[in-house]
């Protein structure tokens, strides 16, 4: 290799060299064209933007010209990327290095020499970024006395304080066999420090060098340092440089072996990689699993979804995150600073992201602020309402809505009637469903199947079979049909259930997962062991459907309430997923009925685990416990709600009397005329008393 002969004089004038043969006024920003390089992924492409870069005058540019090589480069068209380089008048230092590293990425080792030689020949003052690229050539071509050539230049000029530059000779005489001259120079580094090779991994990622930081990291690792956060991170930005989905996923691997897993930064990093190389799935898993979601975390997967062409998937996560009132706030507070408030369209979607949010009285202040309420606006605070449990305000709320004479909807009938079902006023059902009958609103199935499931809640069967038998079959849809069957399901007449469904099959109706879900309720109900195992099966065999966790529930409570709980716990035992809530707690409820107290531990320690602030089921298992004459386990679980502050949540009762609805507790005397109640109860229960003796006494 000849000798190099190093000049240590500048150029006389740096931005002549900089830029030059540069118009001094452009007719557009060159930033416009810059960024379709991006974008390219054919020849053609880039072609195409190289030959509007001369138009405009920009084919000198320096910048521009780097990164249009790198583009060429990348898609392997070296001697096109060297062609642009060849076509610069005066190439600048940026320009040099550029070609020096992509010399030295694609294997070009022994050009690397030579752009060298001719930076040097040319008096272009070389500067850090550059001698790793030269080094890194020496070391690939194990040319030692020419890497000892490039040592003595850069000593000279003092570049061999840098830390990279360090590192390439280190390596260099490594892979040389110069043991001794590297021995020498690892003991002037500070090898043990973190915050140093950190540093390094960081500048070589910078510099668009994503290679170097993975060997810097292989070299960080023979010197016993673990990764913190920082090295991840600057690691993971070099995978989605090098476009590697592997060398992401083998970080992420990293991660959860460093113990990283719920530091948000790193989350946040990963989330960005997957999201950028377009490994969705891995995203996915991963942002659910995420303990802690700020802004960016959703705005990186709303993205990912809309770049990877799920529209409707990005929608409905946008959603979800307006849901937690910290983002609903900010988009409320741009809302106003941008004067959109003005539409009453974005009010009320204001005012239906504050009922999701459960903050009921910002919503109803925006709903009063309104001079013009439309029909959208009552329906929606409504439904907050009711979805929160408001009955009575939602009550009031339709009252005031009917008084101000705003025609009421199909939408606000659907949604008052479960206010009306929660607190058991059925003259208002009636008056909803005289509505609907007045107004034609109940040609529409949803409005029906809506007035059908709220009669059966309110205990009038018959009723809500009129409504179903009234309705023609061409417009019976299956949910009218699934409702139907529940609603008689949840009254035990377990026959009607099945003939329903018979008649679905008369009539080609397929049935779908919720009608099994009413007949194996039905079948709990009734407690008809064999035609819910058949119904479990018919539903796996014939239909082909996956059973859920309802269906698992049904199964579980329908065998434990008869007593087999080993079968009962085989059920569980099959099942595909884990358990939730609703399976394990009719196995707790049949492990008291039955006194397994060894197997209702179990049962009560899952279900506490997901529902730790649940009183009844600490209250449950203290009972079990009494039962059993466990009164350490009991004083246990009292000691531990006592504790934790925790009381059950005491049930009710509503009924209408001539129009009124009143609500009682256990044990309740608030109501006016509560001592003739106890009374007529009290009258009741002897008379149930003096039947049952009866009943005995005949049977004897």
């Amino acid at each position: 290799m000849p000798p190099i002969q190093l000049s240590r004089h500048l150029p006389q004038n740096p931005l002549a060299l900089k830029f030059p043969h540069f118009p001094a006024n452009q007719s557009r920003p060159f930033s416009t064209l810059a960024s379709f390089l991006s974008l390219c992924t054919k020849p053609q492409h880039i072609q195409q933007v190289h030959a509007r870069f001369t138009l405009h005058g920009l084919h000198q540019n320096p910048a521009l010209s780097s990164e249009l090589m790198d583009c060429y480069a990348n898609l392997g068209l070296l001697h096109l990327s060297q062609q642009v380089f060849n076509s610069i008048t005066n190439p600048s230092l940026v320009l040099y290095n550029t070609n020096l590293r992509i010399s030295s990425k694609f294997g070009e080792f022994e050009r690397t020499f030579s752009v060298y030689q001719e930076m040097v020949k040319n008096s272009i003052f070389p500067d850090e970024d550059t001698y790793p690229f030269v080094l890194r050539s020496c070391s690939c071509l194990s040319d030692v006395e020419y890497g000892k050539n490039v040592h003595g230049h850069l000593v000279k000029l003092g570049f061999d304080s840098f830390d990279l530059v360090g590192i390439a000779l280190v390596d260099m005489y490594r892979n040389c066999g110069d043991f001794e001259t590297e021995r020498k120079l690892v003991e002037g580094e500070s090898a043990c420090d973190l915050d140093y090779w950190n540093s390094l991994i960081f500048e070589a990622s910078q510099n668009g060098n994503a290679e170097e930081s993975f060997r810097l990291f292989e070299r960080m690792r023979m010197n016993k340092l673990e990764p913190d956060s920082d090295t991840v991170i600057y690691l993971l930005r070099s995978s989605v440089d090098m476009n590697s989905l592997q060398a992401g996923k083998a970080i992420h691997n990293l991660v959860v072996v460093s113990n990283l897993c719920k530091d948000l930064s790193v989350n946040t990093a990963l989330l960005s990689m997957y999201a950028k190389l377009y490994g969705l799935e891995y995203a996915k898993l991963l942002f659910e699993k995420m303990p802690e979601k700020d802004c960016v975390v959703w705005n990186i997967m709303v993205s990912a979804y809309s770049r990877n062409g799920y529209p409707e998937k990005s929608i409905e996560l946008l959603r979800c995150m307006l849901k937690s009132i910290g983002w609903g706030k900010q988009l409320h507070a741009h809302v106003v600073r941008n004067g959109s408030d003005y539409q009453a369209s974005v009010h009320n979607s204001l005012i239906d992201m504050y009922c999701e949010c459960a903050r009921l009285t910002y919503a109803r202040k925006i709903f009063e602020s309104l001079i013009d309420k439309t029909v959208v606006s009552w329906s929606t605070m409504i439904k907050g309402y009711v979805t929160h449990d408001h009955s009575i305000d939602a009550l009031s709320l339709f009252a005031k809505m009917t008084e101000e004479g705003v025609r009421v909807d199909f939408v606000t009938v659907i949604n008052i009637l479960p206010a009306c079902v929660n607190i058991g006023a059925l003259e208002n059902v009636k008056y909803l469903h005289g509505y609907s009958l007045k107004s034609g609103l109940n040609i529409l199935s949803s409005v029906t199947t809506a007035l059908l499931v709220s009669y059966a809640k309110c205990g009038c069967i018959e009723v809500a079979r009129k409504i179903f038998d009234d309705e023609k079959i061409n417009a019976k849809d299956l949910i009218m049909w699934n409702s139907m069957i529940s609603a008689y399901a949840k009254h035990g007449v377990w026959s009607k259930c099945f003939d329903l469904s018979n008649q679905m099959k008369h009539w080609n109706m397929k049935p779908d997962q919720v009608t099994f879900v009413g007949l194996l309720t039905a079948c709990v109900n009734s407690g008809l062991i064999k035609e819910g195992q058949h119904c479990f099966k018919e539903m796996v065999d014939n239909y082909g459907f996956q059973p859920t966790q309802e269906h698992y529930a049904c199964m579980v409570d329908l065998l434990g309430r008869a007593g087999q709980m080993n079968e009962a716990r085989e059920v569980v035992k099959a099942m595909p997923f884990k358990p939730d809530t609703r399976v394990w707690g009719p196995l707790l409820s049949a492990c008291k009925t039955h006194s397994e107290t060894r197997f209702a531990e179990f049962a009560a320690e899952k279900l506490i685990t997901m529902e730790p602030k649940n009183a009844g089921n600490y209250i449950l298992l203290s009972n079990i416990y009494a039962a059993a004459g466990k009164w350490d386990g009991v004083a246990k679980m009292r000691t531990f709600l006592r504790d934790k502050g925790l009381k059950k949540t005491p049930g009710s009762s509503w009924l209408e009397v001539n129009g009124q609805v009143c609500e009682f507790l256990v044990a309740d005397q608030s109501h006016p005329r509560s001592d003739d109640i106890y009374t007529i109860l009290r009258n009741i229960e002897l008379e149930i008393k003096e039947a049952r003796n009866k009943s005995s006494g005949t049977l004897s």
